[in-house]
């Protein structure tokens, strides 16, 4: 089955010259310093999507006019076919430029508004390939005096991005099979099979048992339709509470797996997902992915948390500033291999350097967990590159029940 269409809006290039930027004698940078930073809101506007996804903020560095603009990438914004026909020609990129400080949270304390520009986009036209809409200056604000005229400085860029999709029949526990999904066809690729590694009763609760036992030995393997095992996630570490508490901390997190067939009956580690429970009564689960190369060091690509009461989306994003990630070793310049890396300085990375790579959705508690799976077509040419992403899409589901306080008790399918 084909992929299916999605267009990736790109933001970047940002940066402000005015007339009070000019560099003066005893400063040797390229950004010129000030005591307050620009930074700006970017918005997609004119699309049916949650406003706070179609938001983001980044910092705006101001330069003289001898200085060549920065190139870096400041926000994306993705697109599926039945969004692509609501927006229509109706989208805008909208980004508004502050001046003032900003607290990590994005909650401005007293910002000057410094003006604001909108650029139409068109997302049909970048179906099939790429497009530019601006790349170069604009005027911030209408002033007669050209002289005394802020100029910003952007490129907002559009490109396909196809992608598979994979929903879940069902909730990963109960080894539902998995569709792959385009429009409103969909047909089985894959089925799961839920199972513990240790079926030893002395090591698992009774239904009635204290259930602060910790949470251990849980297994998905993914086949293919002929019945051949493709990937597997399995738990490398119990998640177990923390003394004196109820919960996974941080400091001891459970861990999975990711494995792929290596030929001969054997298995190759291929990834390793972290989890845990954030501090503080948050009801968030905290999460790190890491991958595992056969010949060098494991690379953190995603880490961020998801809140158990409403759930949210896991993602992977080999796209410089795009992945939530929260360690210092996460924080690489991952390029889009897809023609924005040159557009935007990116540099691309030996792993995973083609822009989008994956999402999974988690829903909330209470609620049936069916996680849908996007892959990047990019990353995929086997069928065990797309089941290594469904695995790992299972293992974070599980992780979510894996995580619950331990006063909670779980579902039946999750204990033996």
């Amino acid at each position: 089955m084909d992929p299916c269409p999605f267009v990736r809006i790109l933001v970047g290039n940002l940066a402000v010259k005015s007339p009070a930027s000019s560099r003066p004698a005893s400063f040797s940078g390229k950004v010129h310093p000030s005591t307050s930073p620009l930074f700006c809101k970017i918005q997609l506007k004119g699309v049916d999507s949650d406003s706070l996804s179609c938001t983001n903020v980044a910092s705006v560095p101001l330069i003289s006019d001898s200085d060549p603009h920065p190139r870096s990438l400041a926000a994306t914004f993705d697109f599926s076919k039945p969004k692509i026909i609501k927006a229509s020609k109706k989208a805008l990129v909208r980004i508004t430029v502050y001046k003032g400080p900003a607290t990590p949270s994005c909650i401005f304390t007293s910002p000057k508004l410094i003006g604001k520009i909108s650029i139409p986009v068109d997302l049909t036209l970048a179906e099939s390939r790429p497009c530019t809409f601006h790349n170069g200056w604009l005027p911030l604000s209408k002033n007669n005096n050209q002289a005394q005229t802020q100029f910003l400085h952007l490129t907002v860029r559009a490109e396909p991005d196809p992608r598979f999709v994979f929903r879940f029949d069902g909730e990963p526990e109960c080894s539902p099979q998995v569709f792959q999904i385009k429009g409103d066809v969909k047909q089985p690729v894959f089925t799961c099979k839920f199972s513990f590694r240790d079926k030893n009763p002395a090591h698992f609760p009774s239904p009635n048992a204290n259930h602060s036992a910790e949470r251990k030995g849980w297994s998905i393997t993914v086949h293919d339709l002929s019945g051949s095992p493709v990937a597997a996630a399995s738990m490398a570490t119990p998640f177990v509470p923390s003394p004196g508490s109820q919960r996974v901390s941080r400091s001891n997190p459970g861990a999975w797996l990711i494995i792929r067939p290596d030929g001969d009956g054997t298995w190759k580690p291929w990834g390793r997902l972290e989890a845990w429970r954030e501090p503080n009564n948050s009801n968030a689960v905290g999460y790190r992915f890491e991958i595992l190369p056969a010949t060098a060091v494991p690379v953190t690509l995603a880490g961020s948390s998801i809140s158990s009461q409403h759930g949210g989306k896991f993602t992977i994003d080999a796209t410089s500033s795009v992945t939530p990630v929260n360690t210092p070793r996460g924080s690489w310049d991952l390029g889009s291999g897809s023609g924005s890396s040159s557009d935007f300085g990116l540099e691309p990375n030996l792993f995973f350097n083609k822009g989008f790579v994956m999402s999974a959705t988690v829903d909330g508690e209470g609620k049936c967990s069916r996680p849908e799976v996007e892959v990047g077509v990019q990353h995929v040419t086997c069928t065990e590159d797309a089941a290594a992403f469904v695995a790992l899409a299972a293992a974070l589901d599980l992780s979510m029940d894996a995580c619950k306080l331990f006063s909670q008790k779980l579902r039946k399918e999750l204990r033996q």
